[in-house]
């Protein structure tokens, strides 16, 4: 079930925030009195379990046992850790246990082909590789003695199934949201905020990811496509993703607001970025930091050398790429990232003298979209296989000429989506809005633009053939 989709608005959603809130108030009303906060708690939890394997179920009714499988697993991981004589050894139990998993369903199928095995691997559970990261965080955070054990196998559950970052994220650790689990809060304020950043997403997703991604869908379709129409595509790419992505991490945010939760931030406006170094704090930083903190330190980090500094920054990003899928592509684009961040480190930064701010962003912008360009091709479509990236390279480098009438028709057509994507990657926009609104207390402007900006996402939605969402295959 998708975010952007009426059955989650108009149904799914409704009902959920009825069956949340409703009880308690009816209960007040007819007893009289208040219910004690932790009987409250327990209906509130209760419900966000239900709802988040119905969310889950939607679409995937068949591994939702898999996910209550891992939820009881690491209930038992949990509490057996404090008690064993040799907790490093069951430790590594639940590693095996969440990397099998993982390998099984995503990657047995690719490295079977690659060693001349044939094997059909099931299909793909939806979130597999967010909600199995999480559930292994819980356990090593337990071990290492930053959580205590949760106990209780549901409030375990809330944790891991929690629908509103289920399937795409951010990846959320136990001990940003434990004590959310066990008190918090909900007021005026807080929900308003969470309407509005909720409102937020879905207008990133609707109003500008969507008709980047079917522009990109065209032109890559498109034979003898010209440097113009390459590059327009591979920058409609660039804005798909980032919209997407940070659209769908902002309904996340939101939604937890309503339900009570502070969710950390995914996204930090990645293409102002000045080096690759920098982008990658600001993209997807849930990811980074589960790498940097269950891989990279671990590892040894950079405190032991650099060649061994080198190892495990080559570790991480292959990691990564394999993160994302069991694909060639997703390979390349760990291992490009990985000599970039090397360049970047030991090269770039130890021989050379620092350069004007503009031409450091504008080659951080060419390394994103060289990064991009892998990625992109991942052999979901016959459009976007390895050979029809390696015409897409061709392309840009002029094979198709440097431009034609039906390439320049669709750059010339697109510059206003592709003005207003790029003013919406930077601060921009939200320094604007809080020094007029904010400041200023204009309260029907601050009520009047997120209300705009559903009418038109809804607008788009009833009549969107193009609604896809790119993370949910990861």
């Amino acid at each position: 079930m998708l975010f952007s989709s009426f059955s989650f608005l108009f149904w799914f959603l409704p009902i959920t925030l009825l069956l949340y809130f409703l009880p308690p108030l009816l209960y007040r009303a007819w007893k009289k009195e208040k219910a004690t906060r932790r009987t409250e708690l327990i209906w509130q939890n209760a419900i966000l379990l239900i709802a988040s394997l119905i969310f889950y179920a939607w679409g995937e009714p068949l591994y939702v046992f898999l996910m209550i499988g891992v939820i009881l697993a690491d209930a038992l991981f949990g509490i057996l850790l404090p008690r064993v004589k040799h907790p490093k050894l069951l430790l590594w139990a639940a590693v095996v246990f969440h990397i099998g998993l993982l390998f099984y369903y995503k990657y047995a199928a690719f490295f079977a082909n690659v060693l001349g095995f044939s094997f059909q691997s099931p299909r793909l559970p939806l979130g597999i590789s967010f909600y199995t990261f999480q559930a292994l965080s819980y356990v090593v955070d337990v071990y290492r003695g930053r959580v205590p054990p949760e106990k209780n196998p549901a409030v375990l559950g809330v944790y891991v199934a929690l629908f509103p970052q289920l399937v795409a994220g951010p990846i959320v650790r136990y001990r940003d949201v434990s004590a959310a689990l066990r008190e918090r809060t909900h007021s005026v304020s807080g929900t308003a905020t969470g309407v509005r950043r909720f409102t937020a997403g879905l207008a990133k997703k609707m109003l500008l990811a969507n008709p980047a991604g079917a522009l990109f869908t065209t032109l890559t379709a498109r034979a003898g496509l010209s440097f113009l129409g390459a590059f327009t595509a591979l920058v409609a790419f660039a804005f798909q993703i980032y919209f997407d992505f940070s659209g769908y991490s902002d309904m996340a945010v939101g939604l937890g607001r309503l339900f009570g939760f502070r969710f950390p931030e995914n996204f930090n406006y990645p293409y102002t970025a000045r080096s690759i170094t920098d982008f990658w704090r600001r993209w997807h930083m849930t990811l980074s930091t589960f790498f940097r903190e269950y891989v990279y330190i671990p590892l040894g980090g950079n405190r032991r050398g650099t060649l061994r500094t080198v190892r495990n920054i080559f570790i991480v990003w292959s990691l990564t790429g394999l993160w994302h899928g069991a694909s060639w592509n997703f390979i390349l684009w760990g291992v490009y990232y990985f000599l970039l961040l090397i360049l970047e480190k030991f090269v770039i930064k130890r021989f050379f003298p620092p350069v004007p701010r503009v031409i450091a962003h504008g080659a951080a912008l060419l390394g994103i979209l060289g990064g991009w360009l892998i990625f992109a091709f991942d052999g979901s479509t016959a459009a976007l296989t390895l050979p029809a990236l390696g015409r897409f390279v061709g392309s840009l480098l002029g094979a198709g000429g440097l431009l034609n009438r039906a390439d320049l028709y669709d750059a010339v057509r697109h510059l206003p989506l592709f003005t207003l994507c790029t003013l919406g990657c930077t601060p921009l926009p939200r320094k604007i809005y809080h020094k007029t609104v904010c400041k200023k207390r204009i309260l029907w402007l601050r009520t009047a633009l997120p209300v705009a900006a559903l009418l038109l996402a809804l607008i788009d939605l009833s009549d969107a053939g193009f609604n896809p969402f790119l993370y949910f295959r990861f």
